[in-house]
């Protein structure tokens, strides 16, 4: 009788930079160990944009999806975005439980394994039932792992935290990291009575319940922190696995408009463009977009800007499109008097073409893990402007740790704006002058860590190599 090939269950949870590192984790999977049958399980609260359609039907024969049935919002609209996200996954399970069995079943391919995301625990219990090892695959740094792993003891000291890490006295020191002030931790960390805590704190707990950990980070760039969870290992923490950077290697979905902006920078000349994105969800206020626009035009130097339609809410586009014409909220005349020094795209460009690009110099990102790894393996000194999420500690990482970035200082007595002149003065520390250069330099020094670990004897190619043949080897048991 024919062996069969391992199969492995993945559930995500929504949101696009959730989906992105499974997605690319299964294709690099599959490309390196085309033994394998990867099975999507997509819980949605709405239908699935036309692009993530096309994201899955472009993927490997190895990797098949289904979409599972429509959460109500309405159920959910009261609730943050944190706990939207994680209620998704968890009221998906009943509809996950039927197609798990349907594909335990398969003639060619036995389930050995299910690899979720952080914001999909409930779905271990599934794991259990049906007798899998279970992974996470947790898609931000080693370093905000670190701080999730340790929350629930953290939690516990309510001298430390009384009413949540905004009041912490002190900078929080994680072993092998660096400190952080209480405001640069996530928001769901900051305040002990919000739902969000709440939320985060159980997926913390349960963090603790898989076989292993999957981190997209590689283990040169977070040495300290890797040794730290290792040498604290001892049965307290699952094994963690650095298969990083996991990142697209090109965009989806290209269309003629897409390319015009990649025509205007094959036009411009090298290192000279800053490019400006906010990521798949984040917003600025009506005021902060109109000083951001000023300060571009003041700073003199060429821009690449992906505006999105303003919001009082940082990532009120994260779980739905925005639906308003995002050109018609910059200053009035701004459009045509950059005309020769920007250009602008409402709501999505190439994001992995722009940062390949010769003529591109810099990264104005609101530091999503995503784009900060896809700054890293292209090269691009960034300007950090953290929006949600974990991207404030991104934001000290990047200034403070590795020193490949620098932070504009937002206006104090105008709720943290970051004024026009402001603006301009972070653009010029980019894009001329000594420190610009320095930082350039710097971020090469990573691009080459990057794409020493993702080479054919590279760290994290290994770590893949050793998880797929524990995989296989679970095929005899």
């Amino acid at each position: 009788m024919e062996r069969k090939s391992p199969s492995i269950a993945t559930i995500p949870a929504p949101g696009f930079s959730h989906l992105l590192p499974l997605i690319e984790f299964s294709k690099r999977l599959v490309v390196h160990h085309p033994h394998f049958y990867i099975s999507f399980f997509i819980p949605t609260l709405g239908p699935p944009s036309p692009s993530t359609y096309s994201i899955f039907e472009s993927l490997p024969p190895q990797i098949d999806f289904t979409f599972l049935p429509e959460i109500n919002m309405e159920d959910l609209k009261t609730l943050d975005a944190e706990t939207q996200i994680y209620q998704t996954v968890t009221l998906s399970l009943p509809s996950l439980r039927r197609h798990a069995l349907t594909s335990f079943a398969s003639p060619t391919h036995r389930l050995v394994a299910m690899v979720i995301d952080f914001f999909s625990m409930d779905a271990l219990d599934i794991a259990k039932e049906l007798k899998l090892k279970s992974y996470v695959l947790y898609p931000s740094a080693t370093t905000s792992l670190s701080l999730c792993l340790h929350f629930p003891e953290l939690d516990e000291n309510h001298e430390m935290v009384p009413t949540g890490f905004r009041d912490l006295s002190q900078p929080l020191k994680l072993p092998g990291c660096i400190s952080f002030q209480g405001k640069d931790l996530p928001d769901p960390f900051l305040e002990r009575s919000s739902e969000a805590y709440k939320t985060i704190l159980h997926a913390c707990k349960q963090l603790r319940l898989p076989d292993g950990i999957i981190v997209n980070s590689f283990v040169d760039l977070e040495p300290e922190v890797v040794n730290a969870l290792q040498e604290s290992n001892q049965n307290q923490y699952p094994l963690v696995y650095h298969v990083g950077p996991i990142i697209q290697t090109r965009s989806t979905n290209i269309s003629e408009s897409d390319s015009e902006c990649l025509r205007w920078l094959d036009n411009q000349p090298r290192n000279s463009v800053l490019y400006v994105s906010f990521g798949s969800g984040g917003t600025l206020s009506q005021d902060q977009l109109e000083e951001l626009a000023q300060g571009l035009e003041m700073s003199g130097h060429k821009f690449l800007w992906v505006v999105r339609a303003p919001s009082a809410s940082t990532n009120s586009a994260y779980l739905s499109a925005q639906k308003e014409d995002p050109l018609s909220y910059v200053p009035q005349g701004f459009l045509d008097r950059t005309k020769g020094q920007g250009f602008v795209v409402p709501s999505w460009a190439p994001q992995i073409e722009v940062l390949k690009h010769d003529s591109t110099g810099g990264f104005l990102t609101h530091c999503g893990w995503n784009s900060t790894l896809e700054a890293m393996v292209y090269g691009k000194p960034m300007i950090v402007w953290p929006l949600f999420a974990e991207q404030r500690m991104n934001a000290v990482m990047l200034t403070e740790q590795f020193k490949v970035a620098v932070r504009p200082i937002g206006d104090e007595n105008n709720n943290g704006i970051v004024k026009r002149e402001e603006v301009a003065r972070v653009v010029k520390i980019l894009m001329e002058g000594d420190e610009g250069k320095e930082l350039r330099r710097r971020i090469q020094v990573f691009k080459d860590a990057a794409a020493k670990a993702v080479s054919e004897d590279g760290s994290s190619i290994m770590t893949l190599s050793n998880l797929a043949q524990e995989w296989t080897n679970l095929i005899g048991n």
